[in-house]
C-alpha cells in the first residue's frame, strides 16, 4: 500500500515537472520567434513609409519615363508607382466621396511617383541623399516625405529591441533557475530512494542513470509540448492576423521549435545530473532537513 503510495507520487511529481517545464520552454520560445521576427516587423514598417515625388506641370512623358526607370534601377528602391493627375484625383475621390473636379472646374493635384524604400535605407541620412539625387532630374517639382514618422520609428524601434533582447535574457535566467528548482523539488521526493542504492553498494553511475534517462526523457516530452503549443499560437494568430504571415519566416521559426525541444533536454538532463549529484554527498542525518 506505501509502495503503491509512494508510485503515484513520483508520478504526479513527474507529470507537475513536465508541465512546469514546457510552459517556461513555451514562453522562451515566444518570445525568441517575437525576437527573431523583430527585424522582418521593423523592415516591413519602414518599407510601408516611402515618399512622394511631385512632379511639375509641364513634365513631358520621355522625362517622366526616365524618373520612373531610374527609380525602378535603383538599389535603395523597393517599387514605385507612377500617378497621373488624372489617377490622383480618381483615388482622392474615393477617398473624400465627393468630386472635387467637378465642383472647382479643374483638376489641382500634380502627377507624382509613389516610392517604397528598402529597409536599410529608411533612415534621415539615406534619404537626405537619395533627395538629392533624385531633385536633380528636371521634372521634379517637391520631394516629400515624413522626416519626424521616419526618425521617430527608428528611435522607438531601438527601444524596443533593447527592452526585448534585456526582457529575453532576464526570462531566460528566471526560466533556468525555475526549472532547475522544479526538478530540484522533484528530486526530493527521491532522496531516501538515492541514499538508500548508495548504502547498499550502488555506484554513482548506476543511481544516477535512471534518474538521468527519466529526465531526459520528461524534457523530450516537455520540449514535444511546448512547441505543440507554440505552433497551435503561432498557427492562429497568423490566421486572425494575416499581416503577421508577412513579417514571420516560417523557417526562422522552425529552428526556434528545434531550439526549444533541445534546450527542455538539456536543462532537464543537466539540472537532473546536479540534483543526484547533491543528494549523493548528503549525509543520512541530512536527508530529513
Amino acid at each position: 500500500m506505501a509502495e503503491e503510495k509512494n508510485r503515484k507520487r513520483i508520478s504526479a511529481s513527474s507529470i507537475t515537472t513536465v508541465i512546469s517545464v514546457s510552459l517556461v520552454l513555451f514562453l522562451m520560445g515566444l518570445l525568441g520567434i517575437l525576437f527573431i521576427s523583430a527585424k522582418k516587423i521593423s523592415d516591413h514598417l519602414k518599407e510601408n513609409i516611402g515618399f512622394h515625388v511631385y512632379l511639375k506641370e509641364n513634365a513631358k512623358d520621355d522625362e517622366i519615363d526616365r524618373l520612373h526607370n531610374f527609380l525602378n534601377a535603383c538599389n535603395y528602391v523597393k517599387s514605385s508607382q507612377y500617378l497621373s493627375k488624372d489617377s490622383a484625383a480618381a483615388l482622392y475621390k474615393k477617398e473624400v466621396g465627393e468630386d472635387f473636379v467637378q465642383f472647382i472646374g479643374y483638376n489641382p493635384l500634380p502627377s507624382s511617383m509613389e516610392v517604397q524604400l528598402k529597409a536599410a535605407f529608411a533612415n534621415p541620412d539615406s534619404i537626405a541623399w537619395i533627395q538629392k539625387q533624385i531633385t536633380d532630374f528636371s521634372s521634379v517639382k517637391e520631394f516629400d516625405y515624413q522626416e519626424s514618422l521616419v526618425n521617430m520609428m527608428n528611435k522607438n524601434i531601438n527601444r524596443i529591441a533593447l527592452v526585448l533582447l534585456a526582457f529575453i535574457i532576464l526570462l531566460l535566467l528566471i526560466a533556468l533557475a525555475l526549472i532547475n528548482n522544479t526538478i530540484r523539488l522533484a528530486m526530493y521526493s527521491k532522496r531516501f530512494l538515492i541514499k538508500t542504492m548508495q548504502l547498499v553498494g550502488a555506484t554513482g553511475g548506476f543511481i544516477r542513470k535512471p534518474f538521468l534517462l527519466s529526465g531526459v526523457k520528461n524534457g523530450i516530452i516537455a520540449g514535444l509540448i511546448a512547441n505543440i503549443i507554440l505552433f497551435g499560437v503561432v498557427y492562429m494568430a497568423a490566421k486572425r492576423i494575416p499581416d503577421l504571415q508577412q513579417v514571420m519566416d516560417a523557417k526562422l521559426t522552425l529552428y526556434m521549435c528545434t531550439l526549444v525541444f533541445i534546450l527542455g533536454i538539456c536543462i532537464s538532463g543537466l539540472s537532473t545530473f546536479f540534483a543526484v549529484r547533491r543528494y549523493l554527498r548528503l549525509s543520512s542525518q541530512d536527508l530529513h532537513y
